[in-house]
């Protein structure tokens, strides 16, 4: 589970045990079970917006940078690279959204070719410094990756 979702997962049992003791207090003829129920529905109400509040900024920031990513085709991998590896080796660049690398479907064994997905500045200087360079003894040909073509 990522943060935000613990931090909901916090609020909202901070929230639904305060409608639990409070709401009784305020409407002394609540029941207990309703006084719950009623924390909890405003605990899914509230969670929500306060969460938005303090995650506002890095989720702009991540759509920012996710509208600015890049998808660069890796060719001539080793066969015993992993996605952890290649992450590690493209990150020396610029900040990585995502490593795929290819299986053959039958035998799942890899393919040696791959895409990594980062930032636009950080594709431009991996292509210059990381194609025709060697990666666990093999060399790497680094490419922006052409468009998916759909039949």
């Amino acid at each position: 589970m990522n943060s935000p979702t613990i931090i909901n997962i916090i609020l909202s049992v901070v929230l639904a045990i305060a409608g639990y003791f409070l709401l009784p207090v305020i409407a002394t003829n609540l029941d207990s079970n309703v006084a719950i129920a009623v924390g909890l529905l405003l605990g899914g109400i509230l969670v929500p917006i306060i969460s938005s509040q303090f995650s506002g900024a890095a989720t702009v920031t991540e759509e920012a940078d996710v509208d600015n990513s890049k998808t660069l085709y890796v060719g001539n991998l080793p066969y015993r690279a992993n996605e952890q590896a290649v992450q590690q080796h493209f990150e020396l660049q610029g900040q990585v959204h995502s490593v795929r690398l290819m299986k053959d479907r039958r035998t799942g064994k890899r393919k040696g070719y791959g895409f990594v997905e980062m930032t636009a500045a950080g594709a431009e200087k991996a292509i210059q410094n990381l194609n025709d360079s060697e990666f666990q003894e093999r060399t790497l040909k680094v490419r922006m990756a052409k468009d998916k073509v759909e039949d």
